[in-house]
């Protein structure tokens, strides 16, 4: 199973509509697809359809209880995709592994007994901490979504530097297999002007499918439906289609085949 972590410690960057998509985008092509909600807030659960009274187990069991994680999925409306959900418990969880051997590596610990998926997405918290952290540990590779603003720049600066310091203690294969440009608005020249910043600084690491700002994006999550059921028509349904084909792209060639 090829695991990617979805992370970005600035919120608001599209980091779980991205997740929720990409996710359903690669199911759709015939991937056995997890998508883990690492996040207290359970956006990405709600996003997908599974409201909190329905989350009988979740990560929280995963990482705290050390649940096998086949016994923790909730099924979705989408075929192949299945969701290890959040639950506001998650919210303790940081705090209760503090005094926890091997911490940061619960969920690696967890994936590396899991079967039955090709690929898993981990919607990660907008912060740095100990989910983060489990979850950059667990990861063969991190998507990063990037929101064409100023501030976003420094943080993905800031995340970078992270991940270095995650590949020199914790887990020295983690990469980066791209990064995707989010909620792009080519009416605002300041957006024309950061994408052309991180292209020239990132070069073929960005990837170039552009999510542009869309309603029918904001729009989906109230329905508990991904963007590309709810109106796969629309540009940003079509933008994460894109998406989906070059991430697919660079996928290991042998353990996407598999």
């Amino acid at each position: 199973m090829i695991v990617i972590a979805i992370a970005n410690q600035k919120g608001g960057v599209g980091k779980t509509t991205t997740a929720i998509n990409i996710a359903t985008a690669m199911a759709a092509s015939g991937y056995r697809t997890l998508l883990i909600d690492l996040d207290p807030q359970g956006n990405a659960s709600t996003g997908i359809g599974v409201g909190a009274s329905v989350r009988e187990a979740s990560s929280y069991d995963v990482l705290v209880d050390q649940a096998p994680v086949s016994q923790c999925l909730s099924p979705t409306t989408i075929p192949g995709l299945d969701l290890l959900a959040a639950t506001v418990d998650l919210s303790g969880a940081e705090i209760e592994l503090v005094g926890v051997e091997n911490r940061t590596f619960r969920l690696r610990e967890a994936l590396d007994q899991h079967r039955g998926h090709d690929v898993a997405f981990i919607d990660c918290p907008p912060s740095l901490g100990l989910l983060t952290l489990n979850a950059l540990c667990a990861a063969d590779t991190l998507l990063v979504p990037l929101q064409c603003e100023f501030f976003a720049l420094e943080g993905l600066s800031q995340l970078l530097h992270t991940v270095e310091q995650v590949q020199q203690r914790f887990n020295s294969e983690l990469g980066i297999i791209g990064i995707a440009l989010t909620m792009f608005d080519r009416r605002n020249r300041l957006t024309d002007q950061v994408a052309d910043d991180v292209r020239e600084c990132l070069g073929s690491l960005v990837f170039d499918a552009v999510i542009p700002r869309n309603v029918r994006l904001s729009e989906a999550p109230s329905h508990g439906l991904p963007a590309l059921v709810y109106d796969q028509s629309c540009t940003g349904s079509r933008a994460y289609m894109a998406l989906a084909r070059e991430l697919i792209g660079r996928l290991p060639q042998e353990r996407a085949a598999a």
